[in-house]
């Protein structure tokens, strides 16, 4: 099911059905589960992982996709992302027997908060809710029944099509998910370190951003491509020079250079997710109305044309 909008697609993939594929890519044993990165150490031309269970590695090159609370980013100098003021609902609707609901991205706004919702298959479907916080809903967000029953409120006050309401009811409370909405500060992405000597970030470790524009695992794939390039030209081209010395800075190079071809495509995603949120969520009559009447087709191209991006082949 792809639902299609002009020349463009929107896909909602399951997050456990995409690290399964990739990981079926690998080798046996290339991947070690449950091993939490604690500390970063140097080890002459080495990095040493010292891991949450006492054990450590050794890596020729490190590279960080430790998400948002990355400890290999914090090594590199790179900020805390910050809080945008904004949480986010998540989950999904199981339907064993099926649904009828049309292969459609559905957006809904309102007076500070948006939510949509979209099929991820023939038997499941995805929803989202996002608002912004006026801070008595700590509590509450902690709990997957009363995260559900919030957005339920706002869903039904918003009097939306009763399908929205019966996807969000019957998803399961385990598959409901809550979080504040973080994103990497544009100046710490335009003058950070994202890479030095052989150590890098990708994904939510160099470019957390809010989902507005449901890129971030987009993002983090275009950057598996253009490192993997990055890298590949580095080693393959080395010709008959193999000294650990030649090799590391041709690692390095490679590093920056995927680092250099990086910063702006993502400082733009970063950037324009964070201020299409702000609009579609709204707040003032004016906001409301520039929304709706004004910027609604502006906003729906910009969204579609930033999933336009050509990062090569490997």
């Amino acid at each position: 099911m792809v639902p299609s909008i002009g020349e463009h697609e929107v896909r909602c993939l399951k997050r456990n059905l995409l690290v399964e594929a990739l990981a079926k890519e690998l080798p046996d044993g290339t991947i070690r589960y449950s091993s939490k990165v604690v500390s970063v150490e140097e080890a002459g031309t080495v990095k040493l992982l010292h891991l949450a269970d006492g054990s450590a590695l050794r890596a020729k090159v490190l590279i960080g996709c430790d998400g948002v609370n990355s400890v290999v980013a914090k090594w590199l100098g790179l900020k805390v992302p910050a809080f945008s003021g904004r949480y986010a609902a998540r989950g999904i609707a199981a339907f064993p027997d099926g649904h009828a609901i049309n292969p459609e991205f559905a957006q809904h706004f309102g007076t500070g908060y948006r939510s949509g919702m979209l099929p991820c298959d023939k038997k499941s479907v995805y929803w989202f809710f996002t608002w912004t916080s006026d801070g008595e809903d700590k509590e509450m967000r902690k709990d997957a029944a009363r995260v559900r029953e919030f957005v339920l409120s706002k869903m039904k006050t918003a009097k939306v099509p009763e399908e929205v309401i019966h996807v969000i009811e019957r998803s399961e409370l385990s598959g409901v998910a809550s979080s504040p909405l973080r994103y990497r500060s544009p100046l710490n992405l335009l003058w950070g370190d994202i890479s030095r000597g052989n150590v890098c970030v990708t994904g939510d470790a160099f470019h957390p951003m809010t989902p507005d524009l449901g890129e971030g695992g987009c993002a983090a794939l275009e950057d598996g491509v253009v490192l993997a390039k990055c890298l590949a030209q580095a080693l393959i081209g080395a010709g008959q020079e193999r000294s650990e010395e030649h090799e590391r800075r041709r690692i390095e190079a490679a590093l920056q250079k995927y680092a250099n071809a990086r910063r702006w495509r993502n400082l733009d995603l970063v950037v324009t997710s964070f201020v299409v949120g702000i609009i579609q969520e709204g707040g003032s009559w004016a906001m409301n109305m520039m929304r709706d009447e004004v910027l609604s087709g502006l906003l729906a191209k910009k969204l579609l044309s930033e999933a336009d991006f050509e990062c090569g082949n490997l």
